[in-house]
């Protein structure tokens, strides 16, 4: 029913421009001088009938041609915008304006031109320029991100020297959803939001879920849960964001981009992150700096009951641990597995990965003074 009635929409449309030529041909000097049609004789009326019949027959004709043209055309223009994310939309909008106001910025001299030339000329430039504009905009993508994301902190400083509070959205890694800690920082509140979820993370975790490696699995299972946790029983506001980043294959190298392009933090526990991320310029909430931060901190002198559970790398030593997993390498301890005994710190040693405390059994140290 609605492609009859587009046939006749078109068919009246041909009619009318049937009739709109033949009335512009009969006005034309090489018409008028053929003497062969004369003002209001029948051969004037049935070339107006002719002209008008075949324009209406040719699109009636053509009609479904053009309507299964227009139809392609716009699934072809839906289907690209449903593939480009919203942020790179916005971007070949701004570039297409961009590129329209430099045209008409030479609309005015190119009008003065004879015969029409300067309207054609205006219009060709509109469509070139146009798509000249959005093709840049979307293709130099991160540098106008990076470009916002300037004077976004250049607002957000005069902000902050009005006495104004801005909090720094945290972009989680694969690594810390897995390892689980973050939920319970963020439930304690010392970690302010919102915290945003990377697609490509969410996608990351969904492929170690399907895992064939049971342990991966496990673990892609137990970040999954973490994060509907996270949604559901927090307070702190979670984003998603469905944000890709052509030519990056690592998501760690996506993650720094998004959290530049976003002005937040990476949160994470990998520790190569927190290296690539320093290098280039990005803060890191880094979840095992702060678990080495808030241990109980041991001074070279004191003394302690631990047990001995295990051999040491070197020859006589023994290895006992701390409630909160901190490794103690006991000097000629080996002789003590399986015993609790009294040692005496001798030194800390503080590292990125940890900390381990050395010392050596207090009964030996009695015998020695």
């Amino acid at each position: 029913m609605l492609n009859k009635i587009i046939r006749i929409l078109f068919s009246i449309i041909g009619l009318i421009l049937g009739f709109t030529l033949s009335l512009t041909l009969l006005r034309t000097d090489f018409i008028q001088n053929l003497a062969i049609i004369q003002q209001g004789s029948f051969n004037e009326i049935l070339f107006f009938v002719i002209g008008t019949l075949l324009g209406g027959i040719i699109f009636f004709i053509v009609s479904p041609l053009i309507v299964t043209l227009v139809r392609k055309i716009t699934e072809f223009i839906e289907t690209s915008i449903q593939k480009m994310p919203m942020n790179d939309i916005f971007l070949a909008i701004f570039g297409l304006i961009i590129g329209l106001v430099i045209t008409n910025l030479f609309a005015g001299s190119l009008n003065n031109l004879p015969y029409n030339i300067g309207t054609i000329l205006v219009l060709i430039l509109n469509i070139v320029l146009g798509s000249i504009g959005a093709n840049i905009a979307i293709k130099r993508k991160e540098e106008l991100y990076n470009l916002f994301s300037f004077f976004k902190k250049i607002g957000n400083k005069q902000k902050a020297q009005k006495g104004e509070h801005r909090v720094q959205p945290k972009v989680l890694d694969t690594s810390v959803i897995i390892d689980g800690r973050i939920f319970d920082i963020c439930q304690t509140g010392f970690v302010e939001g919102p915290l945003v979820i990377p697609g490509f993370v969410l996608e990351e975790l969904r492929h170690i879920a399907d895992s064939s490696d049971s342990l991966k699995r496990n673990r892609g299972r137990r970040g999954l849960d973490v994060l509907n946790r996270i949604q559901k029983e927090l307070n702190i506001p979670v984003e998603m964001v469905e944000k890709n980043f052509e030519g990056a294959v690592e998501v760690d190298i996506k993650l720094l981009k998004l959290a530049q392009m976003l002005g937040g933090k990476v949160v994470t526990n990998d520790y190569n992150l927190n290296k690539v991320a320093e290098f280039q310029g990005v803060d890191v909430l880094n979840i095992n700096e702060l678990a080495n931060a808030v241990k109980p901190v041991v001074l070279p002198g004191e003394e302690m009951l631990i047990q001995v559970i295990k051999d040491g790398k070197e020859t006589g030593q023994g290895i006992a641990y701390l409630d909160d997993g901190t490794m103690i390498v006991v000097d000629g301890g080996r002789k003590y597995i399986g015993e609790n005994i009294e040692v005496v710190v001798t030194s800390v040693l503080q590292t990125a990965a940890g900390r381990m405390i050395f010392a050596k059994p207090k009964a030996q140290m009695d015998k020695a003074v």
